[in-house]
């Protein structure tokens, strides 16, 4: 039986920052990965999935959100170990998630312990199994994506820090856009094969462009001159630690390779700055009140082509739905 199709990312109207975004973490997956703020009905699952066939594997992995440690990580058979004097690893959601894209939906809702194991071995590559001493370690590689519904529970802050880039979709989206949104829609759902078979040729020009950006990144140098500018913006911004640093001036790198540049410009810094700093950035004053002044860089809905783009409004939550349970909040 084959897979079923993807509604493909060359065909999203709008949404222009997360696409970028997502080209750039597929791009340089080191960049640490995207989390996606944003109400309901988003479509921010189809737009993972969309992010999977831009890489080798086109592997996409969901993370449950009542998933266990075990779950996660994998298990190790001890009655294996003893019999044939060595361990069976039965692996988990880290290893089949391997060169693709692992995708944790409310990421805000999972427990804090498996949120610090699951970013820990992100930022390695390395998944670690110990269990009375025995252990197992394989490779953990994989494009990060995390979505959260602000409304619904924040983000640790030292968590919030681990991914690389953040960006934030509005539900606000122009009449004319919005049509162009579910017209699409509607194609996809009634003729999978046919509507991606008809956008099947800017997919692969998109497929070609970021394998192209993979080949030229390690030949872009990480200088000097960008990286004393992005320090001295990130000062002023009064980011705390330095991972803001990093992750911009790799993200800068890898919107240099987008170009087909050989070199970071100011322009590259500049496009990436909002993505590495909006949840990094410190309040620098109380704010004034919003009913007299135009929203805030934080607060103010993104440019014309992001938000709701074509997938249909999630349904209604039940009444009993367990998510006011602070330990182990559950998707309904």
């Amino acid at each position: 039986m084959t897979d079923t199709p993807h509604f493909p990312l060359s065909a999203v109207v709008g949404a222009d920052d997360l696409k970028l975004a997502l080209y750039l973490t597929a791009i340089d997956p080191k960049i640490g990965g995207v989390l996606i703020e944003g109400p309901r009905g988003m479509a921010k699952s189809t737009l993972a999935r969309g992010l999977a066939d831009l890489l080798a594997s086109g592997q996409f992995v969901t993370l449950p959100l009542g998933a266990t440690e075990e779950r996660l990580v994998g298990t190790l058979d001890l009655d294996a170990a003893l019999s044939d004097g060595r361990a069976q690893f039965s692996p988990g959601v880290l290893a089949k998630a391997d060169g693709g894209v692992l995708y944790v939906d409310e990421v805000n809702l999972l427990p804090d312990h498996l949120v610090d194991l699951l970013l820990d071995v992100a930022a390695s590559g390395t998944n670690l199994i110990e269990r009375d001493g025995i252990s197992h370690r394989h490779s953990a590689k994989f494009v990060l994506i995390g979505t959260m519904n602000p409304e619904e529970g924040e983000l640790r802050p030292q968590l919030l820090d681990r991914f690389g880039l953040n960006v934030a979709l509005s539900g606000h989206t122009a009449p004319i856009e919005r049509g162009q949104i579910i017209r699409r829609r509607l194609d996809f759902d009634s003729d999978p094969q046919r509507f991606c078979a008809q956008w099947e040729h800017p997919q692969q020009s998109l497929r070609e462009r970021c394998e192209k950006a993979r080949r030229l990144l390690p030949s872009i140098p990480l200088d000097d001159q960008a990286l004393a500018l992005i320090t001295e913006r990130c000062f002023a911004a009064g980011v705390d630690g330095l991972r803001a640093d990093l992750v911009w001036l790799r993200a800068a790198r890898a919107h240099a390779a987008w170009r087909g540049a050989n070199a970071i410009s100011e322009d590259d810094i500049d496009a990436v700055a909002e993505f590495a700093l909006r949840h990094r950035r410190r309040e620098q004053s109380p704010p004034a009140p919003q009913h007299s002044q135009a929203p805030s860089p934080q607060q103010s809905a993104p440019s014309e082509g992001q938000g709701q783009w074509g997938e249909m409004p999630a349904q209604a939550l039940p009444v009993g739905a367990r998510r006011e349970v602070p330990s182990w909040p559950k998707k309904p």
